[in-house]
């Protein structure tokens, strides 16, 4: 198996990927990794770390060719390969491919996975570990542009190949999930869905939601919007302007951050259409859509718009769709007539899906 992973500066993508191997190396698979920016250093000595993308750009090709070439020849001696790379660049070049269609054509990936991550964490990686200026309106467009990019190169080469969009998880690491994907291919690939933003001050609700996705972790390969989650910032903003403050102060990778409150509300636009867009295509990448409904304290359902327009999004897309529902009050018809099941609690969900053979073993 071979497999392009892709994600733009400040994901830590080799960290990410030694737990992969690693993991993979606990159940006896041997998986080689091959990092491409690590492989065009050693192969160029002379570039100082850090300035490989201030060399001429037919240089910087022709570098990369010459450690592609080398990947292609290592693949087809392993039994499995990750190869990380980028699927774009933007310095001072302008935006610019990071690949050949011709090598990669060669390469011939079974499986393209883009890695993404939230504003908060990439700002923090890149504050850290790299001298880059940028500003929270780059992140998100650097994130966008390597999303389409990778599709573009699967796209190009074979549509039949996989590709997945898979959030790197900030507190939770998703490396089980990314192990599934490569060696788990039996088990059901799920979006889990459930009212976010406008329930974030409802402890218990909150508290019963995380139960939901630690339950379906265990059985499913999830893509769950929770684990790149930034609706919240421009919300924070608005709380920090009534207060007469002109930053918001938060915790990311267990530094302490600061963000201006214009710079978030200039780009609440950006990040509610990347939320929007994004959903939707971890719901067509998905098999099923999963949606939890809590109640809150009156008995009330605990259901957004969001949640609404998913769940008729895999409607239309001819996926399964699943609710559970806790609320004493009857899901209207534009949930039952979406929905292939609609279960009372998560406990009446997965007996069902035990019984219908949906459930992989842990």
């Amino acid at each position: 198996m071979i497999v392009v992973v892709t994600g733009m500066v400040g994901i830590d993508k080799k960290r990410y990927l030694q737990e992969v191997c690693a993991l993979a190396g606990q159940r006896d698979k041997k998986v080689q990794l091959c990092n491409v920016g690590d492989m065009m250093y050693a192969e160029a000595p002379d570039i100082a770390p850090g300035r490989i993308l201030d060399i001429p750009l037919q240089h910087l090709h022709s570098l990369r060719r010459s450690v592609m070439k080398d990947i292609i020849a290592k693949a087809q001696q392993a039994e499995h390969t990750i190869i990380n790379t980028h699927a774009t660049f933007r310095w001072r070049h302008g935006l610019f491919p990071a690949f050949d269609f011709w090598q990669i054509r060669q390469l011939t990936p079974d499986i393209y996975i883009c890695l993404i991550d939230s504003a908060e964490p990439l700002h923090v990686r890149l504050i850290r570990e790299h001298s880059i200026r940028h500003s929270l309106k780059d992140l998100l467009v650097w994130r966008e542009e390597e999303v389409l990019g990778t599709e573009l190169m699967q796209r190009g080469i074979d549509e039949n190949a996989g590709f997945f969009c898979l959030a790197r998880g900030a507190e939770k690491s998703t490396v089980e999930t990314f192990y599934r994907l490569l060696f788990e291919p039996d088990r059901k690939k799920v979006y889990l869905s459930f009212p976010m933003t406008h329930v974030m001050h409802l402890p218990v609700v909150v508290t019963e939601i995380e139960q939901f996705r630690e339950q379906m972790k265990k059985w499913f390969i999830c893509f769950d919007p929770g684990d790149l989650e930034e609706a919240y910032l421009p919300c924070f903003a608005r709380e920090s302007l009534k207060r007469g403050q002109d930053t918001i102060k938060l915790t990311s990778l267990e530094q302490d951050i600061e963000f201006r409150v214009d710079e978030i509300l200039q780009i609440e636009t950006d990040i509610n259409s990347q939320i929007y867009a994004r959903d939707f295509a971890l719901i067509d990448q998905s098999d099923w859509i999963l949606s939890f409904i809590p109640a809150l304290e009156d008995g009330r359902a605990a259901i957004s718009s969001g949640v609404e327009r998913e769940l008729q999004h895999a409607h239309e897309a001819a996926k399964d769709v699943y609710v559970i529902w806790t609320a004493q009050s009857e899901p209207s018809i534009f949930v039952t007539q979406t929905a292939t099941a609609v279960f009372r609690s998560i406990t009446e969900a997965i007996n069902f899906f035990r019984s219908t053979g949906c459930l992989a073993e842990i």
